[in-house]
């Protein structure tokens, strides 16, 4: 589900009650979630956040020895669907208050994942050759994520091997069903916040991505092992 002209001036009427301090304005999270969902057709799920500590960071889920503390749903069965309004969204959002965004992979977008380096080079050389490029994210980790159309995990092996290239030797590897990715501008496990490289334009709402063999010939010679 893309967005619509309702959409449109839904999230316009947020954000100016956002700048005269109403309801919203008190609450960016909602904010972002409703432009996730109503703009670009995504839907959004409430993350767990991690908790600095003596410790070290945990998770606030409550699971000790989480293995992804602050990096995975919070509540599956509160996700905001694609196409929410503001209002649902809002709604939503307000049972999960400090919760990150996370955005469920392989149903409206895979996740082409290399090394940050590796996608800033990528991405310039893209569009120097005028290729499609879809939105692009960075987190704090180290990693860009590369927002392409579903399906490209599952075709991901095949079109690498006929491309010549050994996904064994790549830090190349591409999210799909099941997965999810923190979204801007929520905090990644702790580390601190994702961050758009390429934010979202009207082009990428109604799943409108590239496809990822366009842009999979310059990533994978990026992502080589430096030797």
């Amino acid at each position: 589900m893309g967005f619509t002209m309702g959409g449109i001036r839904e999230f316009r009427e947020l954000r100016l009650t956002a700048r005269r301090g109403g309801r919203y304005g008190r609450n960016t999270a909602s904010t972002a979630v409703a432009e996730y969902t109503g703009l670009w057709g995504w839907a959004v799920v409430p993350g767990t956040r991690a908790l600095r500590g003596a410790g070290g960071a945990q998770c606030s889920c409550g699971v000790s020895a989480c293995p992804a503390p602050g990096a995975h749903p919070l509540d599956a069965t509160l996700e905001v669907p694609a196409g929410a309004t503001l209002r649902e969204a809002g709604e939503v959002w307000s049972q999960v208050p400090g919760a990150a965004l996370l955005l469920p992979t392989g149903r409206f977008f895979d996740v082409l994942d290399v090394a940050e380096e590796a996608g800033r080079r990528a991405l310039v050389r893209l569009e120097r050759m005028g290729l499609p490029v879809g939105p692009v994210a960075v987190a704090p980790h180290g990693r860009a994520w590369f927002l392409v159309a579903p399906g490209a995990a599952t075709e991901l092996p095949g079109l690498l091997y006929r491309m010549g290239w050994d996904d064994s030797g790549l830090d190349l590897r591409c999210l799909g069903r099941g997965e999810h990715i923190t979204a801007p501008p929520s905090d990644f496990g702790g580390l601190g916040p994702v961050r758009w490289l390429r934010p979202p334009t009207l082009d990428a709402a109604g799943g409108r991505l590239p496809q990822a063999r366009l842009l999979l010939g310059t990533l994978a010679a990026l992502a080589r092992p430096r030797g």
